[in-house]
């Protein structure tokens, strides 16, 4: 029973002809030109930060609004995601690994792990990895609504949190766009991240037993301090690999350069939030 199960999962996640024959096209697939890209871009930051100086006329104190179970109805949708993602991710990954092994050995010097790494230059958007790639460049624009929240939470830092999730959508959309390099572990490791601290938002948010007593562990925090960590890390490999560890260089390395660039911005949010406590608190405390 359990092996079916799993099987069913596998065949779902990482087998399924859509998946396998997936093609990263700005023809045919959903929001996947740059004229959309940047179009919802500018629309988004520019509808975030009208909406922050329009209730900063109108309401005198910083009074959050009411959004009753939104904020743990959008949490709870962002873990399950997330965890979707996570899991296909991983099979898919498993799946192209099983399915090319035989060919690496005529390739020099590559393995399984210096692939998640490095693509070899020509590597096109398609395949199992690249369909959920996609689905989370999907997902970003979710996790989006999150910066409207802060805005309509009246939520210190909130126009820095509205940055950075565009910026999250765009490094996706460069990810396909490129077919950039070591942005397989850079999925798993942040929707992993997400999964964990989207689900306690929901337990928090929607005052599930022993929510109180949790209420003030710093699991976002702890979870961003993981994922800097973990791109971190990638970053280095790329680095080594493109300039000697991997013959012919990585790919996408010059939309990795622009993705580092933003990763820096994505930082600085970072600090921003966290420099001073509870300005960014998303563990379901109250702002200072």
């Amino acid at each position: 029973m359990a092996g079916d199960v799993l099987g069913g999962a596998a065949y779902w996640l990482a087998e399924h002809p859509a998946i396998v024959g997936f093609r990263w096209s700005p023809t045919h697939l959903w929001f996947s030109t740059w004229a959309f890209l940047l179009g919802f871009l500018a629309s988004y930051v520019a509808l975030c930060l009208a909406l922050d100086a329009f209730l900063g006329a109108v309401l005198r104190r910083r009074r959050p609004l009411p959004l009753g179970p939104v904020p743990p109805a959008h949490a709870l949708l962002m873990a399950a995601v997330s965890a979707a993602i996570f899991a296909g991710t991983l099979l898919s990954a498993a799946a192209e690994i099983r399915d090319t092994r035989w060919s690496w050995r005529g390739r020099s010097r590559t393995t399984p792990f210096r692939w998640l790494l490095c693509f070899p230059p020509g590597t096109r958007s398609s395949g199992r990895v690249f369909f959920w790639s996609y689905a989370y460049y999907l997902s970003r624009y979710l996790h989006a609504a999150r910066g409207v929240v802060a805005v309509l939470q009246r939520r210190r830092g909130a126009t820095a949190r509205v940055f950075a999730h565009a910026a999250s959508i765009a490094m996706a959309f460069l990810w396909l766009e490129f077919s950039q390099s070591f942005q397989v572990l850079a999925i798993l490791a942040s929707t992993l991240a997400h999964a964990v601290a989207f689900g306690f938002r929901f337990w928090v948010g929607a005052g599930l037993p022993a929510a109180r007593a949790a209420r003030g562990a710093p699991v976002a925090l702890a979870c961003q301090l993981a994922l800097l960590g973990c791109n971190l890390a990638c970053h280095v490999g790329v680095v080594w690999m493109h300039f000697g560890g991997v013959a012919g260089g990585c790919s996408g390395i010059g939309a990795w350069v622009f993705n580092t660039l933003l990763n820096g911005a994505l930082l600085w949010v970072f600090l921003h939030c966290y420099g001073k406590r509870g300005v960014c608190d998303d563990d379901g405390k109250k702002d200072l």
